[in-house]
Order: C-alpha cells, then structure tokens, then sequence
C-alpha cells in the first residue's frame, strides 16, 4: 500500500527533475546561441571590411558594441526582471535575437553599415536579458547544495558559444557568405526557447519574483558585500579580456609564432572555461562544503603567477601550459560569481544584483583591451603582463576579505 502511495510522489519528483533540466538546458542553449552570434563578426573581419568598406576599428565595433550596450543596458533589464514576467522576457528575448539575426543580414547584404551597427545593438539587449535572467533562474530552480555547480554549468554556455562562433564563422562564410553568420548562430535559439519554454510551462518555479520596494534597492546599491563582488568580477573579466585580445600578436610578435598556430593555441584560453566555470561551482559545493570565498581566492592565487610568467619565458610549451593555467583560473571566479552574489543580497533583488554584476564586470571586459593595447604601443608588452599580474594581486586582496555566500 505505501508503495501505491509512494509512486505518485516519485513521479512527481522525476518530473521536477525533467523541468528543472530542461530549463537549464534551454537557457544553456539561448546563451550559447547569443555568444556565437555576438563573436561571429570577430572570426572574419578581414571579410567585414572588404564588403561594407570600413576600417578595421570600424569592423571591430560590431563586436565591441555588444559589450558596451551590456555594460549600459544591464542594470535596467535587471530591474525591469526583477518587476515583470521572467518566462515572457525570456521568450521576447529569443525573438529580438531572431529579429537581431535577420535584420543584422539584411543590412550586411545591402552594405548599410549603420543598420548592421544597430541590429548588434538589438542583438546586445537580447544576450544581456538571456545572461541575468538564466543565471538567476538557475540558482533559483535547484538545491542551494548544488547551486553554485548548476549556475557554473549554465555561465560554461559563454565560452561555449564563443567556440562555437569562432570556429562556425569561417565554415558558414565560405558557404553562404559571411552575413549568414549573423542569422544561422541567432536560429539556434529557437531550439533554446522551445525547450525553456516548454520545461516551464505550469510550474511554480521560482521565475517570478516580488518587485523590491524602493527601500530594498537602495539597501542594494549600498551593500559593501555586494560591491566587493562587482569589483572581483570587474578584475577577472578584465584580465580575461585583455589575455583573449593580446595574446594572439604576443604569439606572434614576440615569440615567432606563426599566425594560424596562436589563434589555434590562444582559442585554448577560452576553452578550458567550459570545465573550469562548471568546477568551479564543483568545488565550492563539494569541497568546500558550500563555501565560495576559498574558490574565489583560489581562482586570483593562481591567476598571478600565471600572468606574470608570461613575462619572463619563451619556450612555446611552457607559454601554452601558462596559457592554460591562466585561463582556468580567471574563468573559475567568473563562473562562481553569480551563484555568489544572490546569496549576499535580498531575494526581491537577486536579478539586478545578478544584473549589476554583470555591467560591472563587463565593464573591465570592455575596458581592458583598450588600456591594454594602449600600454603595449607606448611600453610594450611586458609592462603590460606586470600590470596583469597586478591586477590579479588586487583580486586575492579583495578575494580575502570577502564575505561569506552561503546561505543559512
């Protein structure tokens, strides 16, 4: 008799399971869609600028402008989020990418460079709205045991599209021209948004939230706990971005490398993000008991000596192990961070301080290679890889005296 009564509970649980998963995977797949279509352009720009006729500065800001609309836009969509409907903004979003895609077409076609530019702006606000709301609703839709592990798993879908983007744009190029880039990697999120919306449909699952009262989101802004976080995210995608953008002509001017294999060994940077962003989480949950301030130190710990070294070697295999440790350290905070944050902020706020965390960070993301680039023209490279290093030194300062994230 309490096995008859036991099954319908059991079958409820799996299918809790099947939602849960399912929600992780859309989002996963809508982020992923989303990186692709932003880094496309990046992979051919030679092809960019000899078919609308620009510079190379201008064929760059096809991808940069995505970076800075997130930096802009992020705080109000994580507000907005935090007041409407989560599962329709969601499913808008996927649409105004899908629009982003074909518009952004279109214009490439048509060589109107302008349109294009303001189609990626479109595309912008649509990964900024997927990014906040799928790293909320996934720390809100499992266990606080396996949180950290789930949100790692879900900010893995970055360098995922990112590889994807770098690796498809030159195949689909060749095939159909370089503007199909655009619509091709902006269709797989309708894979994404079927899933999502399918694994969601009927459940009360923590998607929607209480609209904070003003006295919250001010409570919000003045949260010293909150912005130790922000500034942690702000130096690690800093030194994540400016690593990706110099590494490459560092191969190349400095160690002879040939052009074809530094794009291949600097495309390793990136990658290793897809198992450290997901163990990062790992180890807080399971090592750590729950604890996200030893992997946060942990992550710059490794990070320093890395950067650094690339100062003072030559050796090709050395500089790709360096490489390596490098790029998992700086992406084992990144993926941590947002499970980290909604755990030092009040619940009604989660979303804009996921929202907040995310301009912030993307703020060094944007930052960093300009600054970067300008001390490589002025110094050199290695005043450039010092101050790096510096950088990181500031993140285990920073990491050592943050609080503690897990809730009680």
């Amino acid at each position: 008799m309490s096995d008859d009564r036991d099954a319908p509970e059991s079958s409820q649980s799996d299918q809790s399971r099947r939602q849960t998963v399912g929600l992780v995977a859309g989002v996963f797949v809508l982020s992923t869609a989303a990186g692709a279509y932003e880094i496309a352009p990046a992979s051919v720009l030679p092809l960019v600028r000899d078919s609308l006729g620009v510079s190379g500065t201008a064929a760059s800001w096809l991808v940069s402008v995505m970076y800075l609309t997130a930096v802009i836009a992020s705080v109000p969509v994580g507000m907005v989020l935090d007041r409407v409907r989560v599962r329709r903004a969601v499913a808008v979003a996927a649409g105004a990418l899908l629009v982003a895609g074909a518009w952004g077409w279109f214009a490439a076609t048509a060589g109107a460079y302008w349109w294009l530019f303001a189609s990626r702006i479109l595309g912008g606000f649509s990964y900024v709205v997927v990014w906040n709301a799928g790293a909320n609703l996934v720390g809100q839709a499992v266990e606080p045991d396996v949180r950290a592990t789930a949100v790692g798993v879900f900010t893995a879908s970055a360098p995922v599209g990112f590889a994807l983007g770098q690796f498809g744009s030159p195949l689909v190029a060749d095939s159909l021209g370089w503007p199909a880039t655009l619509p091709t990697f902006a269709a797989i999120a309708v894979v994404g948004v079927v899933v999502f919306l399918a694994s969601t449909r009927g459940r009360g699952l923590a998607v929607e939230t209480d609209a904070p009262d003003r006295s919250e989101v001010r409570e919000l802004f003045a949260n010293r706990s909150a912005w130790t976080l922000y500034v942690l995210c702000f130096l690690a995608f800093s030194l994540y971005l400016f690593l990706n953008s110099w590494l490459p002509s560092y191969l190349t001017k400095q160690l002879g490398v040939s052009l074809a294999l530094s794009g291949l060994l600097t495309a390793l940077f990136p990658a290793v993000g897809v198992v450290s962003r997901t163990s990062g989480g790992l180890l807080s949950d399971r090592l750590f008991g729950g604890e996200r301030r030893p992997v946060a130190l942990l992550s710059f710990v490794l990070a320093a000596p890395a950067v650094v070294g690339f100062v003072f070697v030559t050796q090709v295999s050395v500089v790709v192990a360096l490489l390596l440790v490098a790029g998992f350290a700086v992406q084992l905070a990144i993926g941590l961070l947002y499970t980290y944050i909604v755990e030092v902020v009040a619940p009604a706020v989660r979303t804009t301080a996921v929202s907040m965390l995310t301009s912030v960070g993307l703020l060094g993301a944007f930052l960093a290679p300009i600054v970067g680039g300008e001390i490589i023209g002025r110094a050199g490279y290695r005043p450039a890889f010092l101050l790096a290093g510096g950088v990181a030194v500031a993140g285990i300062a920073l990491a050592w005296y943050a609080p503690e994230g897990r809730e009680q």
